[in-house]
């Protein structure tokens, strides 16, 4: 990514679980942060991952029914396809 280039919504969702395991390069990092200053939006999305992050942690998969899982994939496909 160039260091001028600013990002999209779109680009930020797809850049959040690198940004979470602090992966992202410094400038990605940085042009990611810039960003969420600006962005409610993308603010709420990264805190709501966050706290998601938190409770699978404590989730064990096996704790999952299949079904809610099954639901749960499909949701964020549909939501990652925009409906």
């Amino acid at each position: 990514m160039p260091k001028h280039h600013e990002l999209t919504c779109a680009e930020l969702v797809e850049l959040v679980t690198d940004y979470l395991e602090e992966v992202l390069s410094p400038g990605d990092s940085s042009r990611f942060e810039q960003h969420l200053v600006d962005c409610e939006d993308c603010t709420a999305y990264l805190e709501q991952m966050g706290q998601t992050i938190l409770a699978l942690g404590r989730l064990p998969v096996a704790a999952v029914p299949p079904a809610a899982m099954a639901e749960l994939l499909s949701r964020f496909r549909d939501w990652r396809t925009g409906y």
